[in-house]
């Protein structure tokens, strides 16, 4: 949606300013998915995304476009600068969420939206240690990993030095390297993905926990909304375990079916109805999975809803 008058400060528009014309729109289209694209990895949720990019029309609204040499530039500052100050905001209400907090996930085989030259900060097991980053250090690393900007554009779009920009880069990649693992090709993540369908839909227990690295974690999020583990787990005989006991009471006769999330292989389970139960994404840097995102949060669905 795009509509509404505001100013920069969110205030209504200044008086004076011009009517937005076709050719306004035009632009503000054409850079759209960009900004999407730096909003979700600084949010990791559509909605709020979607939020921050209807602010940055509101304001490109409200100002004189007159004066503006560079409408892509204005907006993609205005875009950051508003995502950087949302993920404070978005951070501390993830700190009251109920169990553990996953990102959205994105059904990016229909939706070119993120519209990303690279597929960088996309991975969901990567926006979830990119959580753990301070917001402009966040957006750094966006900025120049999914979007290949310089120190010199990283530091005037974060109205800093462009020494700090280096600086702000420099932390993220290091807190990245330190807590990532080499991730698996595409190809062997699809692999990985269809054993794991073909053990699930076939309730070989034993081959599921072959595919589990010995220090595997699964991670449930279902916000309050459905039955989700409130805590971790642990371990592949336990991982396996919570598996058969989600299959045997949820799933049961659920169809089981791989999607691309987020721009790798996933597992979308659905009833018989269609309507998204889970979306199932391994991490699998040595071939075994390390780390199970399990989503069954409605609301975080929707994307795979069919039709």
């Amino acid at each position: 949606m795009v509509s509404g008058r505001a100013d920069v400060d969110g205030t209504p528009a200044t008086p004076g300013c011009p009517a937005v014309t076709a050719d306004d729109l035009t632009e503000f289209l054409a850079i759209r998915p960009r900004l999407f694209g730096i909003a979700y990895r600084m949010l990791a949720s559509v909605t709020e995304a979607e939020d921050v990019v209807q602010d940055a029309w509101l304001r490109w609204q409200g100002t004189d476009r007159r004066k503006v040499h560079n409408p892509a530039a204005f907006l993609i500052t205005t875009t950051t600068r508003l995502a950087v100050n949302a993920a404070g905001s978005a951070r501390a209400r993830r700190e009251r969420y109920l169990g553990p907090w996953l990102p959205e996930p994105v059904d990016t085989s229909t939706d070119p939206t993120l519209g990303a030259e690279r597929a960088e900060a996309l991975d969901a097991a990567v926006l979830l240690l990119l959580e753990r980053l301070t917001p402009t250090e966040r957006a750094a690393y966006v900025l120049r990993e999914a979007f290949d900007y310089s120190h010199r554009q990283i530091a005037e779009v974060l109205d800093t030095t462009e020494a700090n920009a280096r600086q702000l880069l420099s932390r993220a990649r290091r807190h990245l390297a330190s807590q990532r693992s080499s991730p698996a090709s595409r190809g062997e993540r699809r692999r990985l993905v269809e054993t794991f369908v073909a053990a699930a839909r076939d309730g070989n227990l034993a081959r599921l926990e072959q595919l589990l690295a010995e220090d595997v974690v699964a991670r449930s999020d279902g916000g309050g909304r459905v039955a989700a583990a409130r805590k971790d787990v642990h371990g592949p005989a336990r991982v396996t375990n919570l598996l058969d006991n989600v299959w045997r009471k949820y799933w049961r006769t659920s169809t089981f079916r791989i999607v691309e999330a987020n721009g790798e292989p996933a597992l979308l389970v659905a009833d018989a109805d269609g309507t998204p139960q889970a979306v199932v994404t391994p991490s699998a840097p040595e071939g075994r999975i390390e780390l199970l995102l399990i989503v069954v949060n409605p609301d975080k669905l929707r994307q795979f809803a069919a039709g």
